[in-house]
C-alpha cells in the first residue's frame, strides 16, 4: 500500500502495554539527546505502538532526520487538513524520499464533520479553534487510536505555552515525548548543515512557521518565528497540544 493513501480507520485499535511512568521517564531522559529519548521511547512501547506526529513544517525535518536514524519504520502521522499549502504536500514528499521514511500516513478529517460544520469552508475565519478541531484535533485522535505514545517536535525555545514543556508528560492514557524540548535554534540548524537537510520552500518567502494557509502569515524578522499563526488573534495553538488525548 502506498504509504500516502494509508488510513487509519477509527475501529484500528492495538493492545496497549503496561506503560512506564511518565514522570519516572521525565527524570531519566531529561539531559538526554534528542536520539537517545526517541530509542528510549522505542524501547520502552515497542515500534508498533509508537508514532510521530509531524506537520511536515519549517523546522520538521530535524526530527524526521534524528527519527530516521534511530528507526526509519516508525510510523509518521501528518494531518492533511484541506487548507495546506502546496510547498508543504510537496515538501511532505521530498522528505520522506529524502529520509527514507517508510511508514507516513497522511490523515484527513471527517467528510461527514465538514458537510456538518464547514460546508462553506469559512470556519477558519468564524470560528478557528472549531476549524482546528475538526480538521487537527479530531482527526488525531482516531489516528492515535492504535498507538500507546507518540511524539513531536516542540521546543521550550518557541516560548508560551511551549516554554516549560518537559521531555516526557502523560498525554491522557498515551505517553507523550518532547525529545527536542530542550534544543536550541542553532543546534536545528546544526541538524540541517550536518545533513544537508532541504529547507521548507517557504522558508524563503519569509515564513517561519507554516500551518494552514489562512492563518498563516509572514514573519518580520524581529519578531517570534510563529507571530505569524493566527495572527491578529488571541489563539496560539491548534490544540492538539492543549487538549488531552483518549
Amino acid at each position: 500500500m502506498n504509504a500516502l493513501a494509508h488510513q487509519v480507520r477509527p475501529e484500528q485499535t492495538a493492545h496497549q502495554p503496561d506503560l512506564p511512568s511518565a514522570e519516572e521517564l521525565d527524570r531519566a531522559l531529561r539531559n538526554q539527546s534528542p536520539a537517545a529519548i526517541i530509542a528510549a521511547g522505542l524501547q520502552a512501547v515497542g515500534r508498533e505502538h509508537l508514532v510521530v506526529v509531524s506537520s511536515f513544517g519549517t523546522e520538521s525535518a530535524a526530527l524526521l532526520k534524528v527519527m530516521a536514524d534511530v528507526d526509519p519504520a516508525i510510523p509518521v502521522i501528518f494531518l492533511d487538513t484541506g487548507w495546506l499549502f502546496e510547498e508543504t504536500l510537496s515538501y511532505r514528499d521530498t522528505l520522506i524520499a529524502t529520509l527514507g521514511l517508510r511508514d507516513v500516513r497522511s490523515i484527513k478529517p471527517s467528510e461527514e464533520a465538514l458537510s456538518r460544520e464547514d460546508p462553506d469552508r469559512e470556519l477558519w475565519f468564524s470560528d478557528p479553534d472549531a476549524c482546528c478541531r475538526i480538521r487537527k484535533v479530531e482527526p488525531l485522535a482516531r489516528a492515535l487510536a492504535p498507538f500507546s505514545a507518540w511524539i513531536n517536535g516542540r521546543k521550550r525555545f518557541q516560548g508560551g505555552l511551549r516554554a516549560a514543556i518537559p521531555v516526557v508528560e502523560q498525554d491522557g492514557i498515551r505517553l507523550k515525548f518532547n525529545p527536542f524540548a530542550n534544543v536550541t535554534r542553532e543546534e536545528i540548524e546544526a541538524i540541517y548543515a550536518a545533513a544537508k537537510l532541504p529547507p521548507h520552500p517557504l522558508v524563503a518567502s519569509g515564513f517561519l512557521s507554516v500551518g494552514c494557509m489562512p492563518c498563516t502569515s509572514r514573519t518580520s524578522p524581529d519578531e517570534d518565528a510563529r507571530a505569524g499563526r493566527w495572527r491578529g488573534r488571541p489563539k496560539t495553538e491548534c490544540g492538539i497540544h492543549t487538549l488531552k488525548t483518549s
